[in-house]
Parts: C-alpha cells; structure tokens; sequence
C-alpha cells in the first residue's frame, strides 16, 4: 500500500537565519513576535496570545470569548527551541508542526525554522505561506538585534 499524500496535501518550509544576538535574546525576540508583536503587514495586530509553558496555547484572542486556536505548546526549552503544533491560522482539517530551532556560536545564533503540514491545505494558504514565514523570521531578527 503506498501511502505517500498528494502534494497538495503536504507543506514543507524550511529557513535558516543568523542572528548577530545571544541565543536568550532571540528566543525573547520569538516569543514576542508569536504573541503581542504579531502584527499584519499593514501593522495591525493580530491579537495572538502564546501561553509559554507545555500544554500552553497560542490563539488569537478577538475579545468576547472569540478567536482561534493557533496550536499549543508541545516542546519549549528555553533558549534552544520551542515546537507548536495544530492548525495555525487554517480553519479546516490540517495539522501543523511548527519548530524554531536556535543554536549559538560566537555571539551569533543560527534560528533554523521549520512548518510542515498536511491536510486539505487551500491553495491561497499554501501560495501565501512562505511569504509569510519570510515576513515573521525577520521581524524576529529585527527585534532581537535592536
């Protein structure tokens, strides 16, 4: 039986990035962008909310008990990694591991990030996606080598 999913089906993103900050700094930076700092490109805020501990949420909190549950905190280990899984922003059947991964030599830290899924993933999630990603890793370096 093979079981290999259509691609369409499947989103992989991987990116690598040095950070001229300390690997707590980064880590800090990561988790003030997935919360308060997350913003549109047009700079409105999206409203997220990360509960950094196992088991914690990230959700956009709309106010009025409405919103939309991100993932939850599966491995967070500061400062070397914090892994998330569920929907994120996909509102239909997908499941989603997101992982940033930091590693420091000499000052400079190397965030090595990954997103993968699978599921019914809509063709306007999968062409925006990266781009997105893009966006997000480097506002995380902006704030951390403030």
């Amino acid at each position: 039986m093979d079981a290999t999913l259509p691609t369409e089906f499947l989103l992989n993103i991987q990116r690598e990035i040095q950070i001229s900050a300390p690997a707590d700094i980064v880590f800090e930076s990561i988790l003030e962008n997935a919360g308060p700092g997350m913003v549109m490109p047009d700079g409105i805020s999206m409203h997220l909310k990360l509960e950094p501990w196992p088991g914690g949420r990230w959700f956009r909190d709309l106010g009025n008990n409405t919103g939309h549950l991100w993932g939850h905190v599966q491995v967070i280990k500061p400062p070397s990694i914090l892994e998330i899984t569920g929907p994120m922003f996909m509102s239909y059947p997908v499941a989603s591991h997101v992982q940033y991964r930091l590693t420091e030599k000499g000052g400079v830290t190397t965030l090595s990030f990954s997103h993968r899924a699978f599921g019914e993933i809509l063709a306007e999630h999968r062409a925006g996606v990266s781009k997105g990603w893009d966006q997000i890793l480097g506002r995380i370096k902006e704030r951390a080598i403030r």
